[in-house]
């Protein structure tokens, strides 16, 4: 971007704030996904209105700048990585809740809510916003919609999709559209809300979200179960199901995963076995469901939590700080993969198997009610290139062996730019043809977030 083309941009956003130091470029050129090559924004900027996102998407269509919209930066999938001279336009400042709406059970606010603050403010009316990633505590709103996130809720409560009954969006030439309905129940015309949900600002910048809220649960009961291998501890999870149990969440964590907890803080989770099964069960239920729970999970050799135990409650709260900080020392990938849920037990020892074989460490978490994996491969930096070579050898066997069993690529955390290398692996050329065609229609100029999402050749 050239002096003259800065100084028109700076000219064309009246009142809205600007930031080319080159701290702040290397701040918000990137999200916590893995990098594939550092590129700084030409510039950040910061939306505090519907009509300043306009203003900024009317000026990027007039002048061809391509535009990285952002929330928190909490993905973890190069979802909100600077592309080659882009601005990122940041939604952080629009973080108003509008209104909560009780008797309808829905809540409108703005893309910049911050998960936990809207669920603070549902709880006053003994309601609840169920979408609940690991990161609820600081992602946005906004980014669990462009994600479609899910979290340790999803067994019960569904994906971000579930929750979302409307949008406004700004498309690439600043046109401002709402999509959806106020109501639980609607199918008038496409369902574009679905279709924005997803997508990655790579069609549209949410700018406004009514949420579907949910009952605050009555009662919550929440089991721990320690098992001597995690494959017992994966067929817990479809016993529990033969059971007919349905809990609200249902975690898995391998004895890697333990340790680190142990290591970070201070607990003795590895000591009490190699593998831990967390399930909570919500509602006026949720006593005469756990029993059932500890039933079944006793009989496969589990060791269990006593009735109403504190220490299960604060290992799903350590549970979702199990992915764990980037070691300078080490090459870390984590993955987002699904699975059908018959073949969890499988596809974890496959998992294990692959680590040997390629000589790469490996822990494994899983939202296991639904099948969603995030299996973390690493290798120490000291290995150099042949470490690199293993790691990636692993991580695409691990893809492949998912798709192989009906499984996806990522369950959760999306697409982005870091795993566009394997969709064609799991979409046909016909659909992916289909997605280009989509993305002409709503962003014909292809400023929205490129080399995001979708395969654009």
């Amino acid at each position: 971007m050239t002096a003259d083309t800065l100084l028109d941009l700076s000219r064309s956003l009246t009142g809205i704030e600007m930031d080319t130091a080159p701290q702040t470029l290397a701040a918000y050129g990137s999200d916590q996904g893995p990098v594939l090559e550092y590129v700084n924004p030409l510039a950040v900027v910061w939306a505090r209105s519907v009509e300043q996102v306009q203003q900024i998407l009317r000026w990027a269509s007039r002048t061809g700048t391509t535009v990285v919209p952002r929330g928190a930066g909490t993905g973890v999938s190069g979802g909100a990585h600077a592309t080659a001279g882009c601005i990122v336009l940041s939604l952080e400042r629009m973080n108003r809740i509008l209104e909560i709406r009780p008797e309808d059970e829905l809540a409108i606010v703005e893309p910049g809510v911050i998960n936990a603050d809207l669920n603070a403010a549902a709880a006053e009316f003994g309601l609840m916003y169920a979408p609940d990633p690991a990161s609820y505590r600081v992602s946005t709103v906004g980014g669990n919609v462009a994600t479609n996130a899910g979290g340790l809720r999803c067994a019960k409560y569904g994906v971000t999709r579930d929750s979302v009954l409307s949008l406004d969006v700004v498309l690439a030439d600043g046109t401002l559209i709402s999509t959806g309905q106020e109501t639980f129940k609607g199918v008038a015309g496409y369902d574009l809300t679905s279709l924005f949900t997803g997508s990655e600002g790579t069609l549209g910048v949410v700018v406004g979200i009514t949420v579907r809220l949910r009952y605050l649960p009555v009662d919550v009961c929440t089991i721990a179960g320690f098992f001597p291998d995690i494959e017992s501890a994966a067929a817990g999870v479809l016993a529990v199901g033969r059971a007919r149990v349905q809990p609200a969440i249902m975690e898995l964590l391998d004895a890697e995963t333990m340790v680190a907890l142990d290591t970070a803080h201070g607990s003795n989770l590895r000591s009490r076995g190699a593998a831990l099964l967390l399930i909570q069960t919500d509602g006026y239920g949720a006593a005469a469901e756990a029993d059932v729970v500890r039933s079944v999970l006793g009989e496969l050799g589990g060791q269990i939590s006593l009735e109403g135990s504190e220490e299960a409650l604060q290992l799903v709260d350590l549970r979702r700080h199990s992915r764990g900080d980037a070691i300078h020392t080490e090459h870390r990938v984590g993955e987002d993969v699904a699975v059908p849920r018959s073949r969890l037990v499988s596809y974890i020892a496959e998992l294990n198997r692959m680590a040997r074989e390629h000589e790469v460490r490996l822990k494994v978490v899983a939202h296991a009610g639904d099948g969603n994996l995030h299996p973390t491969f690493w290798v120490d930096k000291t290995e150099g290139s042949a470490g690199l070579q293993r790691l990636d050898a692993a991580l695409d066997e691990s893809i492949a062996l998912a798709l192989a069993m009906g499984g996806t690529i990522t369950g959760e955390h999306g697409v982005g730019q870091f795993k566009l290398r394997w969709l064609a692996q799991e979409q046909q050329e016909q659909v992916l043809e289909l997605q280009r065609r989509i993305k002409a229609v709503f962003d014909p100029a292809g400023i929205l977030n490129p080399g995001k999402a979708i395969l654009t050749s």
